[in-house]
């Protein structure tokens, strides 16, 4: 039965939303399913100045309805914005919709993404990323000529989108009622729209393209770990084999991956018909349309999440999904960018299953369980709740009218988020230090659209007659480094010796910036590029930037010095203006660990040649390093300590310190002159309490810089009996000693101790053992045993590891040893031992060793040991 349609009354009482849904009519083949509700749509439009859109994946809302509104005549003479949160697809669908309207790119659809547009004075539907919508709000506030903003795939939930949906809200509520202001998303929060919008029309397209079948693998036995790229190539063999001869899309977190992905690809034989691609942000646009367009030849995608929304790549029946993303994040706590692989939400995972269903019954397989998949998050965590915010309270400062302490955020950012943006703000001087308010500079600072710190270095470049290499500094700092890694040691030390001179020596960024200046005086010739390790498409790319970044401070009225006048000397007293928090302090020669400002702790990375005791380091990430994770420095550049006096002597303060003195091989208490927490001197001072010298003592320990003697491998084994125990027998609450737990430990353990020596008396084994109550200790003796005694072999020793309890033996001590069960409950791991007590199989299955890996294992034994025993 047909469902009754109802528009909303022109106006809607205050307090009411309007959801309208309809359902799918059928249409012909041909026809995108949001044709089905076209009608509706365009009375809605007409009707309610505010629509909220769901409409599934594949349907056709990101190409047809700002088609609908041109040729409806809804906005008249005005031009449609269309937010897409990815360059990539920004592209890609201006030129999907314009060959749709018979036209090309530029006319009368257009596109406009960060330093590249392509557009003109007769388009009328123009894509844009979030930061040039919002730059647009805030230069333009009434928005000149734009009679329509659609939002579409909002539930990526970006920053800018969201703040430009504020700002698009607040200016159609108090300037340009005539506004139009569409959300669209295969998968929302339709709900938290509803309330931000009120009053607003919700419409639901119902049902998908075409059914997807979605599966789970099963977890891997006995918890082995295998490489996500081997579990989807061998996913991919499976789907062939079961008969699935379609286009084949593979969702993986990053480059890293695709590519290992693409090699294990093609190591398998159910690919030699396929064509092999790589998908994502850093290709050029020619390798990304080759990867997406309609082929002959059935092909294998390998793409990030850049494919997992907005335009339907042709042909993809089957969908493989990692259920991973490189997620970018701001950590408050150390003010640092972070780019960690991380699971993503359920809708994210709809979202790319759906890739699959567009144009025919698909198939997802997910590289992850069912009930983990139940754990996951409904939606992705909106970017302002895990990003750096200073660009955008510098621009919300900057903009009239606006108060931050009263502007309505569609999503509200935390408090230590804010407070680390404006510290950030503060130190670039773009506020106030007492006031908070924002600075002549600041203002100044906010008209480029630009992140503050690089608005910060042109600005102080051009007082300085390097503007020059300023805009290639920035230029060269937006991506990856244009220097290649080359495949020797040698070719590298030929390369730095070139790159290194009296101008460049002691920054990395320099080196980078000569090398660039070389390539760009051939004009970025390929082979010269290859002779000196230079990635040329790299290069090409930051002359386009440093260009954009040269009109842009034109544009500002900052003074452009002639080329030959650039002072690199300079330049490197503008970047620690620029990135003054960023400011480095070597700990020690022998180690690459440095002191941060306000407190962080970060590591020069091994392959900067910067080897000053001072420096300043323009990118600063977290990352996640074989499972640690670390703050890395790189492109650093040395300074001279001086400047920091000169530069900011306000920002001097004086504090007591005590540490550990590695020279004297005791605990000292100075009296420091220090900057946003860094040392610049000290004075001696010789009060230092039990608590401060603990505090000091155990650290060290704990990083292994010193050694309780005590602490020896009995110690090792007791912590790892105690945290088997814990693991495998919750019931008995037993907390595991976790290496934070250790430090708490050692605190206590070395309570009184100030010097070196002082840790020789002190013993261990009866601090760790007070970890368990008096009831809990006879379970370690039950459940995580020294020695366990057999029928067949008496007792034998076991040893514990990782939470695994490990026999280890020679074959001949486990003849006729019947498989063992810690406690009744935990299997153990046996290490068959040669004669020469080394390893030859570790097993959790003697019945399978003996009848599968020992005949050939005792063949070759045999062989060496003749005279021992062999069964």
């Amino acid at each position: 039965m047909k469902t009754a349609f109802l528009l909303p009354t022109a106006h809607p009482p205050k307090d009411s939303s309007h959801c309208l849904k309809f359902p799918l009519y059928k249409m012909p083949s041909s026809n995108l399913p949001i044709e089905s509700i076209r009608t509706q749509l365009v009375e809605a439009f007409k009707e309610s100045p505010r629509i909220v859109l769901e409409a599934p994946t594949g349907s056709g809302k990101s190409t047809q309805v700002p088609q609908m509104l041109v040729d409806e005549n809804i906005i008249g003479d005005g031009v449609i914005w269309m937010l897409q949160p990815r360059r990539i697809a920004s592209r890609m669908l201006a030129k999907r919709i314009a060959s749709e309207r018979s036209g090309k790119v530029g006319d009368e659809v257009g596109y406009q993404i960060r330093f590249d547009r392509v557009a003109s004075e007769r388009t009328r539907i123009l894509l844009v990323t979030e930061g040039i919508l919002l730059r647009k709000m805030l230069t333009d506030p009434k928005m000149t000529g734009i009679s329509a903003i659609l939002f579409d795939e909002f539930h990526e939930r970006n920053l800018y989108s969201d703040l430009s949906l504020a700002k698009a809200f607040e200016l159609q509520k108090q300037n340009r009622p005539d506004l139009l202001i569409a959300v669209m998303s295969a998968t929302l929060d339709g709900k938290r729209l509803e309330q931000f919008l009120n009053p607003c029309t919700r419409i639901e397209c119902e049902g998908r393209t075409f059914p997807v079948d979605t599966s789970y693998t099963a977890p891997i036995k006995n918890n082995r770990e295998v490489p996500i790229w081997d579990k989807a190539a061998t996913e991919f063999s499976k789907s062939v084999k079961s008969g699935n001869l379609g286009n084949h899309l593979i969702f993986m977190p990053g480059g890293f991956e695709i590519h290992r992905t693409l090699r294990a690809l093609e190591a398998c034989p159910e690919s030699r018909n396929f064509k092999l691609h790589a998908l994502h942000g850093e290709q050029s646009a020619d390798a990304q349309d080759l990867a997406v367009s309609k082929s002959d030849q059935k092909k294998v995608i390998v793409s990030t999440n850049v494919a997992e929304t907005s335009l339907t790549i042709p042909g993809i029946e089957v969908v493989i999904d990692s259920g991973l993303a490189r997620i970018p994040r701001y950590d408050p706590k150390r003010g640092v960018n972070t780019i960690l692989v991380q699971a993503i939400s359920q809708a994210s995972a709809d979202q790319r299953a759906g890739r699959a269903g567009r144009e025919g019954p698909g198939k997802c397989i997910r590289l992850w369980g069912k009930n983990q998949h139940l754990l996951r998050p409904a939606f992705e965590t909106p970017e302002i709740a895990r990003v750096d915010l200073s660009e955008t309270l510098l621009m919300l400062m900057a903009s009239p009218g606006i108060q931050l302490e009263s502007f309505e955020w569609f999503e509200v950012p935390t408090a230590v988020q804010v407070e680390h943006a404006q510290t950030l703000l503060k130190d670039l001087g773009a506020t106030d230090p007492d006031s908070g308010a924002i600075t002549a500079l600041g203002r100044q600072l906010s008209a480029f659209p630009l992140h503050p710190r690089y608005s910060r270095l042109f600005v102080e470049a051009a007082q300085h007659d390097c503007m020059q290499l300023a805009a290639t500094i920035a230029a060269l700092s937006q991506d990856r480094s244009i220097l290649l890694p080359l495949n020797n040691k040698r070719d590298e030390e030929a390369r730095i010796e070139t790159l290194c001179d009296d101008e460049t020596q002691n920054s990395d960024l320099l080196m980078e910036l000569k090398a660039f200046v070389m390539v760009a005086n051939k004009n970025f010739d390929l082979h010269y590029c290859r002779q000196l390790g230079v990635h040329a498409g790299a290069a090409r790319t930051a002359a386009r930037m440093k260009d954009q970044f040269m009109r842009i401070a034109e544009r500002q009225g900052l003074q452009i010095e002639a080329p030959q006048r650039s002072d690199w000397f300079a330049i490197r007293r503008c970047i620690f203006v620029a990135f003054s928090d960023f400011l480095s302090k070597r700990l020690d020669k022998g180690t690459l660990r440095c002191a941060l400002a306000h407190g962080k702790k970060g590591l020069r990375r091994r392959e900067s040649e910067v080897d000053s005791e001072w420096f300043v380091s323009t990118e600063i990430e977290e990352r996640n390093v074989k499972g640690n994770v670390q703050v890395m420095l790189a492109r650093n550049s040395e300074i001279d300590p001086a400047w920091i006096k000169e530069v900011f002597p306000s920002e001097l303060r004086s504090r007591e310190q005590a540490f550990w003195d590695p020279w004297q091989k005791r605990v000292r208490k100075t009296r420091q002159v220090i900057f946003r927490d860094i040392l610049i001197n000290e004075k001696e001072s010789l009060e230092i309490s039990d608590d401060e010298a603990a505090a000091l003592i155990a650290q060290q320990v704990a990083t292994g810089e010193l050694k309780v003697k005590s602490w020896n491998h009995r110690v090792e084994v007791l912590i790892e009996r105690i945290n088997f125990v814990s693991e495998h027998f919750p019931e008995y609450e037993i907390a595991p000693i976790l290496p934070e737990d250790r430090v708490t430990l050692l605190e206590q353990i070395c309570y009184g101790a100030k010097t070196e020596k002082d840790l020789n008396s002190i013993e261990v084994i009866p601090a760790i053992r007070e970890w368990l109550t008096a009831e809990q200790l006879p379970m370690l003796d039950t459940c995580a045993p020294e020695l366990i005694q057999t029928e067949a072999k008496g007792k034998l020793n076991l040893r514990y590891e990782n939470g695994k309890a490990i026999l280890s033996a020679r074959i001949q001590q486990l003849y006729d040893l019947e498989a063992i069960l810690i406690a009744n409950r935990v299997p153990v791991v046996y290490e068959m031992l040669a004669p020469n007590n080394r390893p030859v199989q570790i097993t959790e299955d003697l019945e399978s060793f003996w009848e599968n890996s020992y005949p050939s294992i005792k063949k070759d034994l045999k062989g060496r040991y003749p005279k021992h025993e062999w069964r």
